[in-house]
């Protein structure tokens, strides 16, 4: 789990602010491709929203050699969601 800068997603009727990032890998071919689900939670442990990211291409590459592969994983994610980690 990653601290983000804080982004307001609707919730029950209320803007919420997303402050944490959680990514794990549920499927990896490790030869060309990998998805990952995520997670955006609230100060107070609630999922705001959830879903799947596939990385692959010359962004699995680097992912698959990078020796802070998990850095990279979630530096990726949050490009791709347009978060922040803080």
């Amino acid at each position: 789990m990653k601290q983000i800068q804080p982004v307001s997603i609707w919730y029950q009727g209320a803007m919420t602010p997303a402050v944490i990032f959680n990514m794990v890998s549920i499927s990896d071919n490790l030869t060309t491709s990998a998805t990952f689900y995520y997670q955006l939670y609230s100060a107070t442990n609630i999922v705001l929203a959830d879903g799947n990211l596939t990385m692959d291409g010359a962004d699995y590459t680097n992912y698959s050699s990078n020796p802070a592969s998990n850095d990279f994983a979630y530096t990726w994610g949050a490009g791709k969601l347009n978060l922040t980690l803080v």
